[in-house]
């Protein structure tokens, strides 16, 4: 079942078929959540997500795809968790704690390639949480959660040309300070 019918389906009141859309999109959208800041808090902000998308289904353009309106959604929790706790959110806790502790499948075959491996992406990791909130955004959903530019307006609700810039002068820096290894 495509997004469509199960949107469908949702509207006319069968759960399993928004259930269905939670299976799909809750992999994703916990990934979002913790990238954006959520942190441990990532299960909660989805849990609301879904439910938030859930009763506002009725108001979604059926001519625009579910996945940037559900991230946009995600995006907004996040956004208000993180400016409800008063303090500055940890874009990628989650994500560099996988990624340090992951086993290496290279480790194996090449020990000290795996150790330089995981030091850049540790080093790319503090560099990228250490950007201005409104870059580190722009090149999370860019760079990390692989969406398109215009998906990422729509999930940060903002002018495509504004995503740009910022996903712009976020990558510029993260090679000012990070250098060459993003190449």
């Amino acid at each position: 079942m495509d997004d469509d019918e199960a949107i469908t389906r949702a509207l006319a009141g069968d759960l399993s078929a928004y259930e269905a859309l939670v299976a799909r999109y809750s992999a994703l959208a916990h990934r979002t959540a913790a990238l954006l800041g959520a942190g441990d808090e990532a299960e909660d902000v989805v849990q609301e997500a879904f439910v938030k998308a859930y009763r506002h289904l009725t108001g979604f353009r059926r001519d625009s795809p579910f996945r940037p309106w559900l991230l946009r959604i995600v995006a907004n929790e996040t956004h208000n968790l993180t400016r409800s706790r008063g303090r500055r959110s940890e874009l990628v806790a989650r994500l560099g704690a996988e990624a340090e502790t992951a086993p290496e499948t290279a480790a194996a075959d090449d020990p000290a390639g795996a150790a330089v491996a995981t030091d850049r992406r540790a080093r790319l990791l503090r560099a990228v949480r250490a950007l201005p909130e409104r870059e580190r955004q722009a090149v999370v959903c860019r760079y990390f959660l692989q969406l398109t530019e215009a998906e990422t307006a729509q999930v940060l609700d903002l002018p495509l040309g504004t995503v740009k810039s910022r996903t712009h002068r976020g990558l510029a820096r993260l090679r000012e300070e990070v250098g060459d290894e993003l190449a």
